[in-house]
């Protein structure tokens, strides 16, 4: 801690702390806002909460890719059965997606255990960055699978095959959409509810999968119409739909990998953070690690306030933004006073200011994270 005024909320509070205890009288002319911190303090909301819920939602997604897990792979070996039997080509585009999207579960339920353990003196962020690396491999079999069906394409297209027992091809096809739509509303709705980018996108592809596996039926009707080259030329618009998969399932880890984030987001934490005894929100940045939001920011504060003040607001301030965002975990509040004096409270470090790409000054000193 610095001087009066510029304080780091470096501490987190247990179960124990309940944000019920009172705190001390905070010199003169600060009623208001002793009146604003026993309002927000007043009910249980702390760091060890939040720690509980993030546990709790890896659990979920741990159960989620287990279920996943078990669907996708009942419903790909349906279709090697009838693959084997019948010889399409479309059915086996479709089958070999189906059994890369099951597998994506493997690197998931790895990153969603590894995002449960604790923090430790080299990963000092803890292991939620796993879940991300997650979403490369997924995006990485998905571009497998796109090569392997395009493949198999082009081949029948060049050496045709004949297909039989085409019924059981239309009902493979149908059992597979039916499979993957299940999968694809179950992975969506949790990774939605967790928060995991990851799963979401898992669930985009799964539901890709099934309208592919619609497409099989269609190459099937085209092959019983008279038509036998519409079963490898719907293998090849197999493998366009995956691309299209590829290319979004892409852009969405890439933004996680890169800590872009919502700015409806930040717009809310933002507004959350302009409490009673705020004169100022600065530089306020938030990103993903795994499925959990981590925030940090500075609020300009009056520079006569004594040190328990400004670390009382600051903690009003963290207590806000952890109601405003039920998936921010950690919050670290930089107290900087007011230049009412004229006098820079970052002098000394001036020479350090790098400038961003939109020519404002990170005006901020060292934080610390709760």
């Amino acid at each position: 801690m610095t001087a009066p005024g510029r304080v780091h909320t470096g501490h987190a509070h247990s179960a124990s702390d309940g944000h019920g205890h009172a705190h001390p009288a905070m010199g003169h002319g600060t009623n208001g806002i002793r009146r604003i911190l026993d309002s927000v303090f007043g009910h249980s909301h702390d760091a060890a909460d939040k720690v509980d819920h993030a546990l709790e939602s890896s659990e979920r997604g741990i159960w989620a890719v287990k279920v996943s897990l078990v669907g996708l792979g009942l419903t790909a070996l349906l279709q090697v059965v009838v693959v084997a039997i019948s010889g399409s080509v479309a059915l086996l585009a479709d089958t070999i997606h189906n059994f890369s999207d099951a597998l994506t579960a493997v690197p998931l339920w790895i990153a969603f255990a590894l995002g449960r353990r604790a923090a430790s003196r080299r990963y000092t962020y803890g292991y939620g960055r796993a879940e991300d690396i997650a979403g490369v491999f997924i995006v990485g079999m998905i571009a497998l699978s796109a090569a392997i069906a395009g493949w198999e394409s082009v081949r029948r297209l060049v050496d045709p095959q004949p297909i039989q027992h085409i019924g059981w091809v239309i009902a493979a096809s149908l059992v597979g959409f039916a499979g993957n739509e299940a999968v694809a509303m179950f992975r969506i709705r949790t990774g939605k509810e967790i928060g995991s980018a990851a799963l979401v996108a898992d669930g985009y592809h799964a539901r890709t999968d099934g309208f592919t596996s619609l497409a099989v039926l269609f190459g099937a009707l085209g092959v019983l119409a008279g038509y036998p080259i519409a079963d490898p030329l719907v293998g090849l618009g197999i493998t366009a739909a995956i691309l299209f998969v590829l290319r979004d399932a892409a852009r969405d880890i890439w933004h996680r990998l890169m800590d872009a984030i919502s700015p409806e987001i930040v717009d809310r934490l933002e507004a959350a953070a302009h409490l009673y005894g705020v004169r100022e929100v600065r530089n306020l940045r938030v990103r993903w690690l795994g499925h959990k939001l981590e925030a940090e920011l500075q609020i300009v504060v009056r520079g006569d306030l004594p040190t328990r003040s400004s670390h009382g607001i600051a903690e009003a301030v963290r207590h806000a933004l952890l109601h405003a965002e039920p998936k921010l975990v950690a919050v670290a509040v930089h107290v900087d006073p007011a230049d009412d004096e004229g006098q820079d409270g970052h002098a000394q470090t001036a020479h350090h200011a790098v400038k961003e790409r939109t020519g404002s000054r990170n005006t901020g000193g060292t934080t610390s994270e709760h």
